[in-house]
């Protein structure tokens, strides 16, 4: 990963047929979770869906993690969900190819995370694995990418830390777009509004599935700063037309961004976007956002003001 020949071939697009491979490499299986521990974990979630086929609802009280209505819940998202996955590729659909392989990924994650669940969007996330991976392969680093500290955040819906993360986009954002982050605030249009799908879907919604499998390749290289260095290459490039258009209007756009963005134009911006603040890199920022926190929280603790 580190010598500079390899680094930019990372750039410049991995081949499909090493792709999954080495996403699976970069993600890494620090949950240690095995093909057979899916298996289980797959039994469980077939195991719930016959339960709640015949009853429509589920009797038992296992998973301490989750209440029953929130599994309940997770089974009809899902169901609900699939069918809105790629619809232009018809493959994930009910009768499509990879339907039930969609299925059994996400349903066997909700019983391995019954704290989690499934939350919308997880199903492009697993979509996109499940295009480059076996099964079980795809299982292990769906896993192991909702267990890092950005997508945990993102997906345990922790208002605190992803305040922390729109505060250090921010910082970035104003730095290389002045003029269109000035913009937005004078509208007060805050990056929660058209970031959270981006970092749910790791983009694979609102771009090119072709695009994204990029972007997908360069974040398993540099870690979650580049899904939000990927956000200012979008801003960057729609910067003209943002700055003529009114909150309305913004929200809508970069809730469906146009079909026709290519991979040249989105890495050329992406390039010219600089993560470095006042000699401080993204880590850095988001590091010394954590501290500030942290001591902000200790100065209105109770028990420090006696």
């Amino acid at each position: 990963r580190s010598t500079r020949r390899v680094r930019e071939l990372w750039w410049q697009g991995l081949p499909p047929s090493v792709r999954g491979r080495v996403w699976s490499l970069a993600v890494g299986n620090e949950l240690n979770i095995t093909p057979e521990l899916y298996e289980i974990f797959l039994s469980r979630a077939k195991e719930r869906w016959k339960i709640f086929g015949e009853t429509g609802t589920e009797n038992d009280t296992e998973d301490a993690g989750a209440s029953l209505a929130d599994r309940e819940a997770s089974l009809e998202l899902i169901k609900l969900d699939i069918s809105r996955t790629f619809p232009s590729l018809y493959i994930f659909q009910k009768g499509g190819p990879y339907h039930d392989l969609l299925h059994s990924v996400l349903g066997a994650y909700t019983c391995y995370r019954p704290d989690v669940g499934y939350v919308q969007g997880m199903s492009f996330i697993a979509a996109v694995l499940i295009l480059n991976l076996e099964e079980a392969d795809a299982f292990i680093a769906f896993a192991n990418l909702l267990n890092k500290p950005c997508q945990l955040a993102f997906f345990r819906v922790d208002h605190s830390m992803m305040l922390k993360y729109f505060a250090a986009f921010e910082v970035f954002f104003e730095e290389n777009l002045p003029k269109l982050f000035h913009h937005f605030k004078s509208y007060n249009l805050t990056p929660d509004i058209y970031l959270i799908d981006w970092i749910f879907t790791l983009y694979s919604k609102s771009l090119p599935l072709d695009l994204a499998c990029r972007v997908w390749d360069v974040f398993c290289r540099d870690g979650e700063e580049f899904l939000f260095r990927t956000g200012l290459g979008i801003l960057r490039i729609y910067e003209d037309i943002l700055l003529q258009m009114d909150f309305i209007h913004i929200a809508q756009f970069l809730t469906k961004l146009p079909e026709d963005i290519t991979s040249e134009k989105l890495f050329s911006c992406i390039t010219s976007i600089q993560m470095q603040n006042s000699n401080k890199k993204w880590a850095q920022v988001f590091a010394s956002l954590m501290k500030d926190s942290k001591e902000g929280d200790r100065n209105h603790s109770p028990a420090l003001k006696s």
